[in-house]
């Protein structure tokens, strides 16, 4: 089999938490373009039900959205369950659910950082062991976590502790469930993408100044583009990485490397 047939998803079923919009309606685009159905996951019901509609019409695949708050165990069950129950199976995810806080700690109130903790890292491990429950019983898959380059760094000048912590845990309990997996066909892999331009960073007014900062740092001299993550998340779903498990993919235009 010729590495063209070992990237395409034609055949493969799964879901993108956070999938309504930035990252996550990016991979999900390049899922369906890669020949998977897909079910947009996403607390936002609304905009997923939009995104799912763009992407069936675009690539001509299944695409359905659900709502779920990834911080709520039964609410995630019953995602992974309705997602293999309307797409008939799931082969693999992207958790990619999350929110940055910038704030200083010594100014964070303890419900603040407890917030961040339960979507970013809490929520991450609730929605792996579903579909890795469901991947499991059922010939294994491929688990796709979203990090960040914030689990190696302390960034500048935002104060985020919190959102640091989280996702350094998202990059150990990636590795930590690959090793409990390997050997029952279940891969877990995670991508720490660097600062990347969605629309609602590039528009934020608040945010501009900090951009031109970053940008500053940046070896690029620019952001990344959601698009720029599509291809390591279709390989990380693809059989072509069917020894990829337990890393972490970092990509960040080298903003990380100096």
């Amino acid at each position: 089999m010729g590495i063209l047939e070992r990237m395409s998803l034609s055949g493969k079923r799964g879901f993108v938490t956070g999938g309504a919009r930035g990252i996550g309606k990016a991979t999900a685009t390049a899922f369906a373009e890669a020949g998977a159905d897909v079910a947009i996951v996403d607390i936002d019901i609304e905009e997923a039900e939009k995104t799912a509609k763009e992407i069936a019409e675009a690539t001509g695949r299944k695409v359905i959205a659900i709502r779920c708050d990834v911080t709520d165990e039964a609410d995630v069950e019953a995602m992974v369950s309705k997602v293999a129950e309307e797409l008939g199976g799931i082969e693999f995810c992207h958790n990619n659910a999350g929110i940055a806080l910038n704030a200083k700690a010594e100014e964070m109130t303890y419900e603040q950082w407890k917030k961040v903790i339960d979507i970013n890292l809490n929520g991450i491990f609730l929605t792996d062991v579903a579909a890795g429950r469901y991947m499991l019983s059922h010939g294994g898959g491929s688990i796709i976590n979203t990090a960040s380059m914030s689990a190696h760094i302390v960034n500048v000048p935002q104060p985020q502790c919190a959102y640091n912590a989280s996702k350094a845990g998202v990059i150990m309990l990636t590795k930590s469930l690959a090793v409990e997996w390997a050997k029952k066909g279940v891969r877990v892999n995670c991508i720490s993408p660097g600062y990347i331009g969605t629309e609602l960073i590039t528009t934020s007014e608040k945010l501009k100044p900090l951009i031109e900062e970053w940008n500053a740092l940046s070896p690029f001299g620019r952001m990344g583009r959601p698009e720029e993550l599509q291809g390591i998340c279709v390989y990380l779903a693809s059989d072509a990485s069917s020894f990829a498990t337990g890393s972490d993919f970092v990509v960040d235009g080298a903003y990380t490397a100096f």
